[in-house]
């Protein structure tokens, strides 16, 4: 919708940026009925790929704003990643995990941006709580306890002013909102040149090139190889001391570097364009009224393709505490956990990336041979393949029990149930919100202490007379964890893991400290 057909001036939430980020967090604020305005300083949406990897997790997201059928002709499972030492030998390997999935998809995924991208953007579209600005960029904004009152200029130079209870920055790394209220960056040490390369292969340049993606350890060139959806490949190449970047993008210069795997009559490029990998996180996340997410908060390098996730992530966090707090449902403190749960996971995981980046590109030939040596010797000369998923954190301050039990601060599985002779996931046909998670044998015990306290939680039975699931997750899950319960957040980490009903309400104690009496 075009808000130049409407009057309206004040909102509940502004999105500067309309990216991933920007479009997942103006549909899941638009769903929860908030008053959104949504920006962006361009017309359409970048017509070539950046991110290409994608997660369970993520799906699950789009599953939740009711896109992820609609965005399935633009992903595909991601292969194994193989590591590849000096020698030309393989010393590790990243892979996706088997079924039945976790959370109801393939774990890993590779995706073509432009149209996912574009998919988040119609979505947006149908909400009329949701009003979007394209062309238009943030000129000015200053906040006051109350509100935060910001100025757009359109593309033509026309200036409009509005008003918003909060204003989210979700406009990339040079982030404008994060520059105009002072929010620093901290430096986690990785600074490296790479040129990135995208190819869109014909049939005889997809029969040359190899069948599961790559890391080429080697000190005189690192380079990374990912099969992306369909024809499209991308080449990651590490940028030598002394290589001139941009001379590196011209087509002759890429064709050369590919020259190992393929020629110009294998393919055409797509996108070339030479980037420094960094490693940065925002110290702070928020300043009073404005908030930043996504690249405007963190910056890591591509080699687990967690970029876009995190944004997501962050999205995802943010959206059911911030309209919790709009309504009038939960305290100041709610919104406070964003910043310490995002900004602990991303530099976990932001220096799990970083340790990779380092293993693959290290410079120095006798520690690259120590290298493949010692994860040799570790693998006990077998090299067997690792879930990308474990290198994933959990969550471990904030919203979150207290009671250290391992499942807290996890994302809780999602089965898939049987419902009326068909199959259908979990989340589409269960409550949202918080959720208490009961095997059938401990429901009378937890029931009249679900309706306790302030917090609105929905019991849900599994097994028994409860919820008929037929993928085996939740069930493992319990057996795994050893609970009679669990207590669910509305973006499906645990909160906290009970054996007993005492346990629940202890924890229920310790969650009302977020929520209005």
């Amino acid at each position: 919708m075009d808000l130049s057909q409407g009057k309206i001036k004040l909102f509940d939430v502004c999105i500067i940026g309309m990216g991933p980020t920007g479009a997942v967090l103006s549909a899941l604020l638009g769903q929860r009925g908030l008053k959104v305005l949504v920006c962006d300083a361009s017309l359409d949406i970048y017509a070539k790929p950046r991110a290409i990897a994608l997660d369970h997790e993520i799906m699950r997201v789009l599953q939740e704003i009711g896109v992820a059928k609609a965005v399935e002709p633009y992903i595909e499972p991601f292969t194994n990643s193989e590591y590849f030492g000096v020698q030309g030998q393989l010393i590790k390997c990243m892979s996706s995990l088997p079924p039945p999935y976790p959370l109801g998809y393939v774990p890993s995924l590779v995706f073509s941006q432009p149209p996912f991208e574009r998919v988040l953007r119609e979505r947006v579209g149908t909400l009329d709580t949701v009003q979007v600005k394209l062309g238009h960029r943030l000129t000015s904004l200053t906040q006051d306890p109350e509100k935060v009152t910001l100025s757009l200029e359109s593309l033509s130079g026309q200036s409009e002013s509005f008003q918003a209870q909060y204003v989210v920055g979700c406009d990339g790394a040079s982030s404008w909102v994060r520059q105009s209220v002072g929010l620093e960056i901290e430096d986690l040490g990785f600074d490296q040149p790479w040129l990135v390369i995208d190819v869109l292969l014909n049939e005889v340049g997809m029969a040359k090139l190899p069948k599961v993606s790559m890391q080429i350890c080697e000190p005189k060139r690192p380079c990374t190889y990912v099969i992306g959806p369909q024809n499209h490949r991308r080449f990651e190449v590490a940028i030598n001391e002394g290589e001139d970047p941009k001379l590196l993008q011209e087509p002759e210069e890429v064709w050369a570097l590919l020259s190992r795997w393929m020629s110009p009559q294998d393919g055409v490029l797509w996108r070339q364009a030479s980037y420094r990998f960094h490693a940065l996180v925002a110290k702070a996340w928020r300043k009073e009224r404005v908030l930043i997410a996504g690249d405007a908060a963190h910056q890591q390098p591509p080699f687990l393709g967690q970029g876009m996730c995190q944004g997501v992530r962050d999205a995802h966090n943010l959206a059911w505490k911030l309209s919790a707090l709009i309504k009038g449902q939960a305290t100041p403190a709610l919104l406070d956990t964003y910043t310490q749960e995002r900004s602990l996971h991303v530099k976990e995981l932001t220096s799990r990336i970083k340790d990779i980046g380092l293993l693959v590109a290290e410079r120095d030939e006798q520690k690259a041979i120590a290298r493949d040596a010692a994860l040799l010797r570790e693998a006990g000369g077998v090299i067997q393949p690792m879930p990308r998923q474990n290198v994933q954190p959990t969550l471990k301050v904030g919203c979150l029990s207290t009671s250290g039990h391992a499942a807290v601060g996890t994302l809780f599985p999602q089965a898939t149930l049987k419902v009326d002779g068909a199959t259908s996931l979990m989340d589409d046909v269960l409550p949202k919100g918080w959720r208490l998670f009961v095997q059938s044998s401990f429901v009378d015990e937890f029931k009249l202490s679900a309706q306790k306290g302030s917090l609105q939680v929905e019991l849900i039975e599994c097994g028994g007379q409860g919820i008929d699931e037929c993928s085996g997750v939740l069930a493992e899950w319990f057996s795994r964890m050893q609970v009679a319960a669990a207590l669910v957040r509305p973006d499906h980490y645990v909160f906290g893991a009970f054996k007993s009903s005492e346990e629940f309400l202890a924890a229920l104690q310790s969650v009302q400290v977020f929520y209005k009496h």
